[in-house]
């Protein structure tokens, strides 16, 4: 290091104020100016693979630390401590992208590794590491292209974040959740569908890594305290970019000690009433598609179908309805999945792998009378357990994975030319199945380069395929009995 940026690094608004004079300018640029003031010295050779380092998506810390190497002037590092000790500080640089329909968070926000020994022995959420480390950040927010180098993207927000009042019960509610699993043996069974706002997400270059945990013979996965993908969302919508839309908090005034107790206990309080009768008491109209959802906002206060809290921790609500002779009419579906894409994935970084980790549901079940009028019977929020997703739905997904990139999809025609398929079904396993999610037969995605399915000759001369080398949309489901059954505590 040669010369010294010009900020105070004791004083919290002076660090931004240095900060904001990035907004506009490409990593690349700042590197570059970094050279010509002297901030860094990199020899000419040298030049071309500190780029490259810094902008390969797999390299720990990247564009962060050209930021705090090239823009602040202090050497990267890996220390405890915040990355502007005297001031409070830490530094995060964290990208954003568009989509149809807006802006939203990249990535969730990884805060500090989560050292299993130690955590148990430290006090209470004020004084715990995490929040050294939480408490006030700079956020260096920069739109991510897809085709374009990180190195070349422009810095757009920089800002001071505490999280806001509102926020932070449900964050001390979250590391307390995560501690107490700790504490009892279950490490290796943390979740971020455990948590709403801060979760535990896997930490390491290769999935097969493990640690040693205190309570447990059983090692656990690596992980890192984060602030989710959906809360960052949220954070760069209401708190970052100006002139954003807020939506309606459940919580209005004050806050309450735990906020999923007091959800179920705003539910709970309408428990018994029929749907008409729900409609009549909150104005709403004649029954649409989306009336049970419906009911179950204005029930928490709220007049749209989104409400603040629920899409900062990404919850997502589903109204499940119980026939009168006890059985679920639907499975749960999740979006159609590409065949090439999930081809290529593995397991522990596949796409519904993924989702169900991260994604906390929000049930809330209608049942059915004997006059066939659906009745509010209960809420709960839920999130897959451990074993049933890395042994049940792993292996559907695996089974799946397989047959896919293998070529080994087979269409078997029966006597009236229907074709079936050798993907998982309902009876192949007790949690999930994979069935068709496009409209018609005819709403396809192409198979795998290379690959094609086979039409099985049954000798009945029905059934044909026009491509071999495109399939049905299909889409990974949880079997109703499975659904059913995470829902007999609160089907009255």
């Amino acid at each position: 290091m040669k010369s010294t940026p010009s900020y105070d690094h004791t004083d919290p608004l002076s660090i931004e104020s240095y900060g904001k004079k990035m907004i506009g300018q490409t990593f690349r640029s700042i590197y570059e100016q970094s050279i010509q003031s002297g901030i860094i010295r990199t020899a000419q050779e040298d030049t071309a693979a500190y780029v490259t380092k810094h902008e390969d998506k797999n390299y720990k810390g990247g564009i962060g630390n050209l930021v705090e190497e090239c823009w602040f002037g202090y050497k990267a590092n890996s220390d405890a401590e915040a990355d502007f000790p005297e001031a409070g500080v830490e530094l995060k640089v964290t990208p954003y992208v568009k989509n149809k329909k807006g802006f939203r968070a990249k990535e969730r926000l990884v805060l500090t590794m989560i050292n299993y020994m130690e955590i148990v022995k430290e006090g209470d959420f004020e004084h715990s590491h995490l929040w050294e480390k939480a408490q006030l950040m700079l956020l260096v927010w920069y739109l991510h292209v897809k085709g374009i180098s990180d190195m070349d993207s422009t810095v757009d927000f920089v800002q001071l974040f505490t999280p806001p009042a509102e926020d932070l019960k449900i964050i001390q509610n979250d590391y307390q959740k995560i501690v107490a699993k700790i504490k009892a043996g279950k490490a290796h069974e943390l979740s971020e569908g455990d948590t709403l706002y801060l979760g535990a997400c896997t930490k390491g270059s290769n999935s097969k890594l493990r640690r040693q945990q205190p309570f447990s013979d059983e090692p656990a996965k690596p992980r890192a305290f984060s602030f989710k993908n959906s809360y960052m969302t949220y954070v760069l919508l209401h708190y970052i970019m100006p002139g954003r839309q807020t939506y309606e908090p459940i919580v209005k005034y004050g806050k309450v000690d735990d906020f999923e107790n007091f959800v179920e206990s705003r539910i709970d309080a309408y428990r018994g009433m029929s749907e008409s009768a729900l409609r009549k008491r909150f104005n709403l109209p004649y029954p649409s598609k989306s009336i049970y959802a419906q009911i179950v906002f204005r029930i928490l206060g709220v007049r749209g179908n989104h409400c603040e809290e629920f899409e900062k921790a990404g919850i997502v609500v589903k109204t499940i309805r119980i026939q009168k002779n006890g059985k679920m009419k639907e499975c749960m579906s999740f979006p159609a999945f590409r065949f090439q894409e999930l081809a290529e994935e593995t397991w522990d970084d596949s796409t519904f792998g993924n989702y169900l980790r991260d994604t906390r549901f929000f049930f809330v079940v209608f049942r059915e009378d004997a006059d066939g009028e659906y009745h509010l019977s209960g809420c709960k929020f839920w999130n897959m357990p451990y074993k049933d997703l890395e042994y049940g739905v792993r292996k559907v997904w695996q089974e799946t994975h397989d047959i896919i990139k293998e070529g080994r999809l087979v269409l078997t025609p029966d006597n009236r030319g229907r074709l079936s398929n050798n993907l998982p079904n309902a009876s192949d396993s007790p949690i999930a199945h994979v069935r068709p999610h496009g409209q018609t037969r005819e709403d396809t995605y192409p198979l795998p380069e290379g690959t094609h399915l086979t039409v099985r000759d049954t000798g009945t001369g029905r059934g044909t395929w026009p491509d071999t080398t495109i399939f049905t949309k299909q889409c990974f489901w949880l079997n109703n009995s499975y659904i059913l059954q995470q829902l007999r505590d609160i089907i009255h």
